[in-house]
């Protein structure tokens, strides 16, 4: 999952990446496929190092050999501007996802009386609405891949193409959401979620049984594994005392 969404970043594409898995995703761009691209955080740090993989957006390992090392109110005006705006790339996650890329992370069950209260939006809602694209990172299960989202967090494609631009939101949207068993994206014309890639030894109907709408299987193919090389980086450059990756 990591590699696959470290190939959607390229040069000069100015990355707004949070704690775990994304923020994981941005090293590995930078060190394997896009050296020229810019990671920046909620807390402030833009273009930081990253010598090691920091666990959280507030841990100070986000502040080493960074260009500015500003504050909250900055950060999300680099993600608003209309000049840097165009280039940014926002790596989320979140409990469900709809056939638009609309998602939940708010609560499961009624708002009033949920089964389970997550967090709620943090950015996310705003970098879902403004930044020029986003790429989405979900566990693919069928209580994830729903018809209907429990709570509406944060904007995808809204209800198909004409969507985000009925809601008074600027152009963007999701480009691609990475799961553990494939990649989706976004039909042009009706903007509803189709499947991309399965990953090797993954059957597109393995994937379609995981998921609550129906999927396009028309177009997928099986994605290329990662290589030696990228997990080299991966595992020694990014991640080495496997804070994250795990054992």
């Amino acid at each position: 999952m990591t590699i696959a969404a470290a190939r959607e970043i390229k040069d000069g594409d100015i990355v707004f990446c949070g704690t775990g898995i994304s923020m994981l995703a941005a090293m590995a761009a930078k060190h394997i496929n896009a050296p020229l691209s810019t990671i920046f955080f909620e807390t402030g740090a833009i273009d930081a190092k990253l010598a090691e993989v920091p666990l959280a957006v507030a841990d100070s390992r986000v502040m080493y050999a960074t260009a500015v090392n500003s504050g909250l109110a900055d950060a999300f005006a680099t993600m608003q501007n209309r000049f840097t705006g165009s280039r940014v790339v926002g790596i989320l996650g979140a409990a469900q996802i709809d056939i638009y890329g609309n998602l939940n992370s708010t609560a499961i069950g009624d708002y009033r009386q949920p089964d389970v209260r997550f967090s709620g939006s943090g950015g996310a809602c705003d970098v879902a609405s403004f930044v020029s694209r986003t790429i989405i990172f979900m566990q693919h299960e069928k209580r994830k891949f729903v018809k209907k989202l429990d709570y509406f967090t944060s904007p995808g494609w809204i209800d198909g193409p004409d969507g985000r631009h009925k809601t008074g939101l600027p152009p963007g949207g999701p480009e691609a959401v990475i799961t553990n068993l494939g990649i989706l994206r976004f039909d042009k014309k009706s903007k509803k979620m189709y499947l991309a890639a399965c990953y090797p030894g993954i059957t597109p109907e393995k994937i379609q049984q995981e998921t609550g709408f129906t999927l396009d299987l028309s177009r997928a193919v099986v994605s290329a594994p990662p290589t030696t090389s990228e997990l080299e980086v991966l595992r020694q450059r990014c991640d080495p005392q496997r804070l994250i990756l795990g054992e």
